[in-house]
């Protein structure tokens, strides 16, 4: 089920409504709504992949019933292997044997010998990757003695399921969202309306700019037509802002409906085409993820202790890792690797940690030094997101061969969409502007007209839901997220 679906703008009132309207003040019942809400929800796609979300969870569950009752050290590692072995099992079974095996067999093909091996060619179960991550950490944490297993089992299936966040995230940690879980909920008028403001601004990020750039997106990454070097310039800078429009935008709704319901999960996105450089980036973009991975493996590794080559080896591993973790295509670990070439000089210099809060803070315009390093580390990033993008290694390496032409600085003419493309860039100018402005919230419009009539701010929610109308697609638009 799609946020942007019909189908969605029936179940969220119908949910929203038993759940405050019928079972408000019985816990036990709260819950049990949202455990089978999100079932119904996932199930909406292919209901043959709830068992998958139904092992994890039983087994994640007993893992830490048992890991709290034992103290012997070889037994508790026995325990965190199981818990291991069934998520990253289910996981690497459906999301990368296919990977593995054509390399396998490629691989010996290079060496003179054939093998005989066809793929299997899964349907990849939406969300895996997230929900796995997300049960993990409970296990992970209870190991590690920074969390008690909780007893509530339907508590914990609703923690493993929530399904304003079950299939792309945030990824949230046991210890933050379980307890949420746990304890009564009271209905806030004023979390429940800031959650309306979110869901709305999540929905233009996705209708009107994601959707909107992933039609010349799509149209210039075409392998099969050739543009001149400047169309592919602005394939890959439609392709930035369509993947940002994208994935921010359903973080945005996620965090909104969740906080219908009395929840409040962690910030996601934190305006990352504003960063300074690609450290700051990487806590600005999908934060759920890069603290995962600093957490459960960056500072496991050492993190930044050590030599020089600890340093570097502990870098490369966290990113490309976190780019395998995308998907099964060698165009995700170069993109990972990219990031962590990136980084590295950063982390050598000790620089990777000298901006941590907003750009021009408490000012209107940045420094000509400030604008320089946006643009520097937006055109690093967006170099990075044409392997992400590309169909192949191949593709990538021909689309960026092509790219740096000479016809780089030439004017694009598309013939028959040109309107449409002046439109297209228009929006992003104005989205630029209004997440600029906003960029000290948790979302752009989040204190938009604060002290402004209320006539002021409707007339902005009417606009905002004219443009998405405007936009909406008659047929659904997946998220770029739910292939990960």
């Amino acid at each position: 089920m799609l946020f942007n679906s019909l189908d969605f703008a029936l179940f969220l009132p119908a949910v929203f409504g038993l759940y405050w309207f019928i079972l408000n003040r019985n816990l036990k019942g709260q819950n049990i709504l949202l455990l089978v809400a999100s079932y119904i929800f996932y199930g909406w796609w292919d209901y043959r992949f709830l068992s998958l979300i139904f092992i994890s969870t039983v087994i994640d569950y007993l893992v830490g019933l048992q890991l709290a009752r034992t103290t012997q050290a070889h037994l508790r590692k026995y325990l965190l292997g199981i818990s291991l072995l069934a998520n990253l099992g289910m996981l690497g079974f459906f999301k990368y044997f296919d990977f593995f095996l054509l390399n396998f067999v490629e691989a010996f093909t290079l060496l003179g010998m054939q093998i005989e091996a066809a793929p299997l060619r899964f349907i990849l179960p939406v969300g895996i990757s997230f929900y796995t991550f997300q049960t993990l950490s409970y296990t992970l944490d209870i190991y590690k003695g920074k969390l008690q297993p909780t007893r509530d089992f339907i508590a914990f299936a609703g923690y493993v399921s929530f399904f304003p966040q079950l299939v792309a995230g945030p990824i949230e940690r046991a210890a933050q969202l379980l307890p949420q879980f746990e304890r009564a909920r009271v209905f806030d008028h004023a979390k429940a309306t800031d959650g309306l403001k979110q869901i709305l601004w999540g929905l233009f990020k996705k209708v009107v700019i994601a959707d909107n750039c992933a039609i010349f997106a799509d149209l210039f990454f075409d392998p099969q037509t050739p543009y001149e070097g400047s169309a592919l310039l602005l394939g890959a800078f439609f392709f930035t802002f369509q993947i940002y429009g994208d994935f921010s935008g359903y973080s945005d709704m996620a965090i909104g409906t969740a906080r219908l319901f009395g929840f409040d999960l962690m910030q996601n996105f934190a305006f990352p085409y504003f960063s300074r450089d690609v450290a700051e980036f990487w806590r600005r973009w999908h934060i759920s993820l890069s603290t995962w991975f600093r957490d459960y493996l960056y500072i496991p590794l050492g993190g930044s202790r050590g030599g020089r080559m600890k340093q570097i080896r502990n870098t490369f591993a966290i990113f490309l890792v976190s780019g395998f973790w995308h998907g099964a295509n060698w165009t995700f670990i170069i993109w990972g690797g990219l990031h962590a070439l990136y980084f590295l000089p950063l982390l050598l210099l000790q620089r990777n940690r000298k901006y941590l809060h907003i750009v021009a803070k408490g000012r209107i315009f940045p420094s000509f030094v400030e604008l320089g390093q946006i643009l520097l580390t937006f055109l690093l990033v967006m170099l990075a997101w044409i392997f992400f993008r590309a169909e192949s290694l191949p593709h990538a390496l021909m689309y960026i061969q092509h790219m740096f032409s000479h016809e780089l600085l030439s004017f694009p003419v598309i013939p028959g969409q040109m309107g449409a493309l002046a439109m297209t860039l228009l929006l992003i100018v104005w989205f630029i502007l209004i997440e600029w402005r906003g960029r000290g919230s948790l979302y752009a419009i989040q204190h938009w007209g604060k002290n402004r009539p209320q006539l002021y701010r409707w007339s902005v929610y009417i606009f905002l839901i004219f443009m998405i109308g405007m936009y909406m697609k008659t047929s659904e638009t997946p998220f770029i997220y739910f292939q990960f």
